[in-house]
C-alpha cells in the first residue's frame, strides 16, 4: 500500500516537475533562438567551441535557475521583490531597486525583441502592416499572461513541446542529408577557418567569454520562475525540474549547433536574417519546412514574452494585494488588477517594438547580461559562500 501511494504522489508531481522546466526552456529559446540568430552571434561565430560551450552554459543556467528556485521554495518568496527583499538582506535598499532596473531592460529588450520577431515573421508570411502583426502578437500575449501562473505554466508547456517536435522535424532530416557539409564545417574550424558572419579568430578566450555572456543575460529570466515554486510541495521537484531543464535546453541548443554548422560556410549566410532558413533552403523539403520555421520563430516569440510580463504582473499584483487586510480582499478585484498590470507591460513591450530598434536591441542583451552579474550572479554565490548552501 505504502509502495503504491509512493508511485502515485511521483506520477502526480510530475506535470508540475516538467512545467517548471518547461517555462525555462520556453523563456530561453525564443524567437531569436528558433531563427538560428542568437546560436550564430554567440556560438558559432567563434569557431569550433560551439559544439562544447552548450555544457558550461546550460549547466550554469540549471545549476542557477535551481539556487533561485530553492531559495524562493524555502522562504515562501513568490515573486521577485519579494525574493530581492530577502535575499538582498541590509543591501535590499540599493539591491532590489537596481534588480528593478534589470527587470525592467530585460523587458524592454527580450519581450520588445519577442514581439518585433514574431511581428516581423507575421509580415513575411502574410504581407500585413508590421504594426497589426505586433498587434496579433500582444493580443496572445496579453490573454495567455491574463489568467496567472497555472495558464502560462500550461502554455509553456504546450508550446515546449511544440518547439521540440519542430526542432526535431526541421533539423533531423537536414542534418541527416547535409551530414557531409557539417563534418566539412567542423573540419574547417577545427584547422582555424571561421564561419561566413564571423569576425573572430576562433580563440578560446572570447569564445568562453561570450557564452558567458550568453548565460549572464538568460539569468535574468530567472526571476520568472519563483511564482512558478508556489504549487511545490517537495524541494525533490525542484531539483527534478533543474536536471529536466538542463536535459532539454542543451539538448535543443546541441541539435540547434550541429544542424546550421551545416550552412557555416555558405554564402548567402551573409545577408540572410534567419540562419534557419538558410539551411532548409540548402537542404530537403524547403516548401514544407519554411513555415514550420515560421511557426516556431512566433511561437517562441509569443512564449518568451508571456513569461517575462508574467514575472513582472506577479510581483506588481503581489506588491497590492499584500496591502490588503484579507485573503476576501485579495480575491476580489484580483484578476481586474492582472489586467491592467497585463496590458500595461504587454503595451511597453509593443510600443517599443514599434521602433525596430534591432540593432538596439542587440546591445540591449549585453547590457541586460552586465546587469544580471551584479544583480544576480556575484549575489547568488557570495549568498551560497556566506550561507554555506543552509538557506535551500
Amino acid at each position: 500500500m505504502s509502495e503504491k501511494k509512493t508511485l502515485l504522489v511521483d506520477k502526480n508531481k510530475m506535470p508540475l516537475v516538467m512545467g517548471m522546466a518547461f517555462v525555462a526552456f520556453t523563456t530561453q529559446f525564443g524567437g531569436g533562438f528558433a531563427s538560428g540568430a542568437q546560436i550564430y552571434q554567440y556560438f558559432i561565430n567563434f569557431g569550433i567551441w560551439c559544439l562544447i560551450l552548450p555544457i558550461l552554459t546550460q549547466g550554469l543556467y540549471a545549476l542557477f535557475f535551481w539556487y533561485g528556485m530553492r531559495y524562493a521554495y524555502k522562504h515562501k518568496t513568490y515573486d521577485y521583490r519579494t525574493f530581492s527583499d530577502s535575499l538582498y538582506g541590509k543591501t535590499r535598499p540599493v539591491m532590489s531597486n537596481l534588480y528593478e532596473v534589470c527587470y525592467l531592460i530585460m523587458i524592454g529588450t527580450a519581450s520588445a525583441a519577442a514581439f518585433a520577431t514574431g511581428g516581423s515573421t507575421i509580415n513575411t508570411l502574410f504581407g500585413i502592416p508590421y504594426w497589426m502583426c505586433t498587434l496579433i502578437i500582444a493580443v496572445f500575449i496579453f490573454v495567455i499572461a491574463l489568467f496567472g501562473t497555472s495558464v502560462v505554466r500550461k502554455c509553456a508547456s504546450t508550446l515546449s513541446v511544440l518547439i521540440i517536435i519542430g526542432l526535431v522535424v526541421v533539423l533531423v532530416p537536414n542534418i541527416v542529408v547535409q551530414w557531409d557539409a557539417i563534418t566539412d564545417a567542423i573540419g574547417k574550424m577545427t584547422s582555424g577557418e571561421m564561419a561566413v558572419l564571423s569576425s573572430e579568430t576562433g580563440a578560446f578566450g572570447p569564445a568562453l567569454w561570450s557564452a558567458v555572456l550568453y548565460f549572464f543575460f538568460q539569468l535574468a529570466s530567472v526571476s520568472v520562475m519563483y511564482q512558478h515554486v508556489e504549487p511545490v510541495t517537495d524541494p525533490k521537484q525542484i531539483n527534478k525540474s533543474a536536471i529536466a531543464m538542463f536535459l532539454c535546453n542543451f539538448g535543443a541548443m546541441e541539435l540547434s549547433i550541429i544542424g546550421l554548422l551545416a550552412v557555416a560556410f555558405v554564402a548567402d549566410l551573409a545577408t540572410a536574417s534567419v540562419p534557419m532558413l538558410v539551411l532548409v533552403q540548402n537542404g530537403v523539403a524547403s516548401g514544407i519546412l519554411t513555415p514550420i520555421i515560421s511557426i516556431l520563430i512566433i511561437l517562441g516569440a509569443i512564449s518568451t514574452a508571456v513569461n517575462m510580463i508574467s514575472g513582472i504582473v506577479t510581483r506588481c499584483v503581489n506588491a497590492i494585494e499584500r496591502r490588503m487586510a484579507t485573503e476576501d480582499q485579495r480575491k476580489q478585484g484580483h484578476l481586474v488588477r492582472n489586467a491592467i498590470f497585463t496590458l500595461v507591460f504587454t503595451f511597453l513591450a509593443f510600443a517599443i517594438a514599434q521602433f525596430g530598434l534591432m540593432a538596439v536591441v542587440k546591445k540591449g542583451y549585453a547590457y541586460l547580461g552586465y546587469a544580471a552579474f551584479i544583480t544576480l550572479f556575484v549575489p547568488f554565490i557570495v549568498h551560497a559562500i556566506a550561507t554555506k548552501g543552509k538557506e535551500i
